[in-house]
């Protein structure tokens, strides 16, 4: 069984589905929650929710592409909770752009938020994650083959990976490094996508979406002792679409 007590989460874009989803069962195991997204209003709402005395859930505004935010919410979350056990990186933009017809501005702003904001948060917690602490990148499975009309977010994803990989490489073996590339997720983002190509869920062996609350048991896990011989890893959550397609 999965034990958070004491234990200490930090969770960027917490706001979207996965992010609730993550932030529900890390509390739902006794952690204490910090929970970060551009939407202060909207976070500080399901912060109440989750934890109605505020005692486990700490909400805080936080601009993934600015690195002085990663910082403020790092020190912040020191300050209330004294540690860090586990960062989970979820924040993230999808917007639908062909490179033919891309800015530069929209690809920079896609880079800065789904893979400089990743670089930002490791880098300011790194030195107050706690000894067998935990990082889980929220990568997509676009970063591994691709997306069209997504390129700059695809690249981000990719980069994400690479980026874990290389974490897991220099953090080793104080703290371990994993990502987690959702697929087809039940929610608002995807069901455009489903619209234009409704064959992606009769080709995905598991013939259904995945729920927001699939990908948090893997996160869960991986932040969790049951993956303390676990790092570098990237775990798939696409109902088997990977590889049939």
């Amino acid at each position: 069984m999965i034990d958070f007590s004491g234990k200490v989460l930090l969770l960027t874009g917490a706001n979207g589905a996965i992010g609730r989803a993550i932030a529900r069962l890390f509390h739902r195991y006794g952690a204490a929650c910090v929970l970060s997204d551009l939407d202060e209003e909207g976070m500080e709402s399901f912060a109440r929710e989750l934890d109605p005395g505020g005692v486990r859930a700490l909400a805080l505004r936080q601009d993934a592409a600015q690195a002085g935010d990663a910082e403020r919410v790092i020190e912040a979350t020191v300050t209330r909770f004294g540690r860090v056990d586990a960062l989970v990186t979820a924040a993230g933009l999808y917007r639908e752009r062909l490179v033919s017809e891309m800015s530069e501005a929209e690809w920079r702003q896609s880079i800065a938020i789904n893979l400089d904001g990743v670089f930002h948060s490791c880098r300011a917690a790194i030195p107050y994650l706690s000894e067998d602490g935990a990082i889980v990148n929220i990568a997509s499975m676009a970063g591994h083959r691709g997306s069209y009309a997504h390129a700059h977010y695809a690249a981000a994803k990719g980069g994400t990976l690479s980026l874990t990989r290389s974490l897991a490489l220099e953090l080793a073996p104080r703290i371990r490094v994993n990502a987690v590339s959702p697929g087809l997720i039940e929610g608002p983002m995807v069901q455009p996508l489903i619209a234009r190509k409704p064959e992606l869920i009769p080709n995905t062996p598991m013939r259904r979406l995945g729920t927001a609350d699939e990908v948090a048991g893997v996160v869960a896990f991986l932040c969790s002792d049951l993956a303390r011989f676990v790092t570098g890893e990237t775990i798939h959550v696409n109902g088997g679409l990977h590889i049939a397609s």
